[in-house]
């Protein structure tokens, strides 16, 4: 079994290794190191850490749309991405005979989009989950393989949420593996109608609005927030 996994945060991690763990990564796709900080320090991504810890071969492209045929090199049975960060060309999508399967953190077709942790604390969502899910050229569209639902604490943090849903979504995904490798998983379509999108958090959004009431400064406070406590007085 040939496996690629793309991803590139620290959400990603843990689920990179696990996968390696039961079945071997053959290579892992992450975003391009980045300057960071007012030194521009060049920093790579925390999944290319691991990656390099577990001696597992790296491709970096800048636009993975104009630069995949490593990918395709591998000739990988399946492709397992969680938190990547660029949109997944076709030839990509089409190739692997188990499918490419996506690890999101939502109930999907709820919260869509590059930031499902963050908005669900943001909105006052009540829960929220993984999905795990075969990808579409649209985004976070495709059919529904399994769930788990995730009730949200008063007390949570997005950086709080992420690391229980990346261990949740490690868990769930090593137990939804053996269905799609023996292809008698489930596969269920979105529902149109209940479609909602979770889009990339801007920098202008780190501003309060004092006018906004109490209960939505806080959420909007530990929607930002990384660290697991928030202080108030």
């Amino acid at each position: 079994m040939k496996i690629v996994f793309m991803g590139t945060p620290e959400f990603s991690v843990q689920i990179l290794e696990s996968v390696h763990k039961e079945y071997g990564v053959d290579l892992v796709v992450t975003q391009p190191d980045k300057f960071v900080g007012r030194k521009k320090v060049l920093t790579c991504s925390p999944v290319k850490d691991k990656a390099v810890e577990l001696d597992i071969p790296i491709f970096q492209p800048r636009r993975i749309k104009d630069d995949f045929q490593r990918v395709l090199d591998v000739s990988p049975d399946i492709i397992i991405t969680a938190a990547y960060g660029q949109i997944i060309p076709k030839e990509i999508i089409d190739y692997p005979e188990f499918g490419c399967i996506n690890v999101h953190g939502s109930l999907l077709p709820k919260l869509r989009g590059g930031a499902p942790i963050q908005r669900s604390i943001e909105r006052g969502h009540k829960e929220t989950g993984i999905t795990i899910m075969y990808m579409a050229q649209k985004m976070d569209s495709g059919d529904i393989i399994s769930q788990q639902s995730l009730e949200i604490l008063d007390t949570d943090t997005s950086g709080v949420l992420f690391e229980k849903l990346s261990d949740m979504g490690k868990e769930l995904l090593l137990k939804t593996l053996p269905s799609i490798f023996d292809k008698t998983n489930s596969r269920t379509p979105q529902k149109e109608e209940e479609i909602t999108f979770a889009y990339n958090l801007k920098r202008e959004e780190e501003l309060i609005d004092w006018t906004k009431s109490v209960e939505e400064i806080e959420r909007k406070l530990r929607a930002f927030s990384p660290g697991p406590y928030l202080y108030t007085t």
